[in-house]
């Protein structure tokens, strides 16, 4: 009986939200090789309302997805990539931020599948996010075995879930970062930019040869409102 209550309670509060307005936000990120669109996650409030606040303030427009790694990530939201002064051809970029980081998100449901947001940062203790770098991962397929040898050496240990390593399996994505950077959303349309992305020429900095714009705007409630309905069907 409490578990029905539960489900039906939860059916009624989806169905709440969707009658007053949007469950997630979603942003669209614009690029010459494509756009697409993330749902941030509400299970990370201070990150996505980090990247709410910069994206409301066009701080991402005209900053450059500056360190690229096929079967990797791509990187981007460096002030300093926008600053002819500092982004000359081949500079190496990286470590510009905007003064402050974002305190550290982990949940065990949220991992390093391909297409998910994270946040970039140094190598402070508390493994504390830029306040500003982002990074959305492409990532490669991994077996069993490798799987194993990730938990025993990079994970030290942590024990990655079945239905996790299955979609390592299965999609892919980069589990060796697990717990140590935050996930905060994930592509829901357009995931070929990131491969296209990921796939140009880089130099020895992994620095596209040829700069790599990017453009970010936050989707109106309207549209918001509509991906969720979309994605959740069943609401």
């Amino acid at each position: 009986m409490k578990r029905f209550l539960s489900v039906v309670l939860l059916s009624v509060a989806f169905s709440t939200a969707f009658a007053g307005g949007p469950v997630n936000q979603y942003v669209r990120i614009k690029t010459a090789y494509g756009e697409c669109i993330i749902r941030l996650y509400n299970e990370t409030p201070k990150h996505r309302d980090n990247f709410i606040k910069l994206a409301k303030q066009g701080f991402y427009n005209g900053t450059l997805f500056h360190r690229v790694i096929q079967n990797f990530m791509i990187q981007g939201g460096d002030p300093d990539s926008k600053d002819t002064t500092k982004a000359k051809p081949g500079a190496e970029l990286g470590n510009g931020d905007v003064g402050y980081t974002v305190p550290a998100e982990f949940r065990d449901s949220l991992f390093h599948k391909r297409g998910v947001l994270a946040a970039a940062r140094d190598d402070n203790p508390a493994k504390a996010s830029s306040g500003c770098q982002f990074y959305i991962v492409e990532g490669r397929r991994f077996s069993d075995g490798k799987l194993d040898t990730l938990e025993n050496t990079r994970l030290k240990g942590h024990k990655i879930p079945e239905w996790q390593r299955e979609y390592y399996r299965s999609v892919g994505g980069v589990p060796h970062l697990d717990q140590n950077y935050t996930v905060y959303g994930e592509v829901v349309m357009g995931l070929d930019m990131i491969d296209r992305i990921a796939a140009v020429k880089t130099d020895k900095n992994d620095r596209p040869v040829m700069d790599i714009p990017m453009t970010v705007e936050l989707l109106s409630k309207k549209e918001c409102k509509e991906l969720d309905e979309l994605l959740w069907p069943a609401h």
